[in-house]
């Protein structure tokens, strides 16, 4: 995802003039391209985040459009303040995008580790929270992020994650992306987690359960026409995020329930309970600890089934 972005960022910079570039001491030889093409628009601005966000903040207020990249919780727990502050209080266009989210870094431990940051972003006014769900999302998403009036939030992940599409799909913040026709069980699926969403629905149909996935990649704006819809149709609407289920996508999904008058489904928020890994492990083991796998996940949605 990250190559992605690189190769989108500097693709539309070479479009824009206006496109800078803010790199929190990472990823230097990832924008080789785009500093041989647009030497003068790549700043790398070390280990002092919050810093890089007022000086972002000062080249959107000149005209420009400024994307900050780093590691996510020292984009997002680090600059809490200046986020708030600088961008969001001002309606300033600064594009934020947080690498190595969730359980990325996971082998590096908590200060790596983010599954908390989109909760605690949502709350902030006139900031769009996205978490596109492969490389064709990210370059969607940055696009469209580039053509906001106001910050916006991309969490992306690493390395590897495999491509959920073929092509760049139509892609729009808020507007969710149906992957999966289902009657049963709904999965809305927020980021990197998309592809177990997908093997989850798998095996539940070899059990004779419809179960439709949608890439839920917006946590602000919420879809809110794809939630009404689905909370009409299927007995179980589950949400799927690799970060807490507090705040993020679940919590999200939660608030907007209870202003609902007599919904027919049952919710299910799948994600990180509210603790912290003190577990040294890569990904794939984290994701089984806090059972964010196909095989835990429709054991899960099997049960919530039987009980709804």
């Amino acid at each position: 995802m990250r190559n992605a972005f690189a190769q989108q960022i500097t693709a539309l910079a070479q479009q824009d003039p206006r496109v800078v570039v803010l790199s929190g001491d990472i990823g230097n030889r990832l924008f080789d391209d785009l500093k041989a093409k647009c030497p003068d628009r790549f700043f790398n601005c070390g280990v002092a985040e919050a810093n890089m966000i007022g000086m972002a903040a000062g080249l959107a207020l000149s005209g420009l459009r400024p994307v900050c990249y780093t590691i996510t919780p020292f984009l997002t727990y680090r600059c809490l303040e200046q986020i708030r502050v600088d961008l969001c209080y001002h309606h300033v266009p600064v594009v934020l995008v947080g690498t190595g989210s969730g359980l990325s870094y996971a082998s590096l431990g908590a200060t790596h580790h983010s599954c908390e940051e989109m909760g605690m972003l949502r709350l902030l006014p006139h900031l769009t929270v996205a978490a596109p769900a492969d490389a064709w999302e990210v370059r969607a998403s940055l696009r469209a992020a580039l053509q906001s009036q106001d910050p916006v939030y991309l969490r992306i992940g690493k390395k590897g994650e495999p491509n959920v599409h073929s092509a760049e799909p139509a892609f729009a913040f808020g507007q969710a992306i149906p992957l999966r026709p289902g009657n049963d069980v709904a999965i809305l699926a927020a980021g990197t987690v998309l592809p177990i969403a997908l093997a989850t629905a798998e095996i539940l149909a070899r059990d004779g359960i419809s179960a439709a996935v949608y890439s839920f990649h917006t946590l602000k704006p919420l879809d809110t026409a794809t939630l009404a819809d689905v909370f009409q149709r299927c007995r179980v609407v589950a949400t799927l995020e690799e970060h807490s289920i507090l705040g993020g996508l679940g919590g999200g999904v939660a608030e907007w329930l209870a202003d609902q008058s007599q919904p027919k489904s049952r919710l299910i928020r799948c994600g990180t309970p509210d603790e912290f890994l003190h577990l040294t492990c890569e990904q794939e083991e984290a994701r089984e600890h806090f059972g964010l796998t196909p095989v835990a996940l429709s054991q899960r949605l099997r049960d919530a089934l039987r009980t709804s």
